[in-house]
């Protein structure tokens, strides 16, 4: 049995990575844990001034967050009748990192599927800014849906590799399981930059594969996100995963380049491993 956590603060993007995360995993047994955070420094005046006689803010709060986990689980359960899923609404009075990260210890969860915000600021053009938190401070894995991406055959899975960083066997486990239940082909990008001094990879992960229809690639002296970039708009994938090492290769991945900046706009679901 899966254990997969689902953030949503109830948007349109946050319902639309629940949908995703329910086609991903059709015919599998799993538990969905559905979290709701709230941030108690964000309340506003007018939930002082307009709660009822008796009641705090908090208990206003909690209750119409239950009623909308309520109604989002009908949902979900609406539309996986036929499927062996389990859905735990939770609720929880922190920051989005410190109540994921306790979900995460609590629940034993093996990933997190969450939509990007559709933030237009600089710095949070490409994920959002409580993805970005969870990318570089989630204890688990993390797979973020862009906005408004619909479900497809994962015909095909992309595995990004610049080898400053260890590839983690039980990740590369966790993307054999996505490979295999789908019958994909997973293509392996291999990166190497300009000036970025590399390791040689820690044992030959290709075995790891045996069975798997691999297709390899090679670019070298390119940046890894115009790499990536330009290999995404050439090459067909339905999922994208690849190893960062904190914030380092996400900057540079995200804030690479100018031309970087503004053409990659994650156009396929992306699974980040932190090592």
């Amino acid at each position: 049995m899966k254990n997969i956590l689902l953030p949503t603060d109830f948007s349109k993007n946050s319902k639309n990575a629940i949908e995703y995360s329910l086609k991903l995993f059709e015919g599998e047994t799993v538990t969905f844990h559905i979290l709701n955070s709230q941030k108690p420094t964000g309340y506003i005046t007018a939930d002082v001034l307009y709660g009822a006689a008796g009641d705090s803010v908090y208990d206003g709060i909690l209750n119409d967050n239950k009623k909308e986990l309520e109604k989002l689980i009908r949902h979900c359960e609406s539309q996986s009748e036929n499927e062996n899923f389990t859905f735990v609404p939770k609720i929880d009075f922190d920051n989005i990192v410190d109540a994921v990260n306790q979900a995460v210890s609590l629940n034993n969860i093996e990933l997190i599927i969450m939509g990007t915000n559709g933030a237009t600021g600089a710095e949070e053009v490409v994920f959002g800014s409580n993805t970005l938190k969870l990318i570089r401070k989630a204890n688990c894995p993390v797979l973020a849906i862009p906005e408004g991406y619909v479900f497809n055959k994962i015909e095909s899975v992309l595995l990004s590799v610049n080898y400053q960083y260890e590839l983690k066997t039980d990740a590369l486990g966790v993307i054999l399981d996505i490979v295999r239940k789908h019958d994909s082909t997973l293509k392996i990008l291999e990166i190497e930059e300009n000036n970025v001094e590399v390791n040689s990879p820690k044992g030959n992960y290709i075995d790891l594969f045996i069975g798997i229809n691999i297709e390899r690639f090679c670019i070298k002296n390119i940046p890894s996100a115009v790499a990536i970039d330009a290999f995404t708009q050439l090459i067909p994938v339905q999922l994208h995963t690849m190893f960062v090492e904190r914030k380092s290769l996400l900057d540079r991945f995200i804030f690479g380049s100018e031309t970087s900046k503004i053409s990659y706009s994650s156009r396929v679901p992306l699974l980040i491993f932190r090592n």
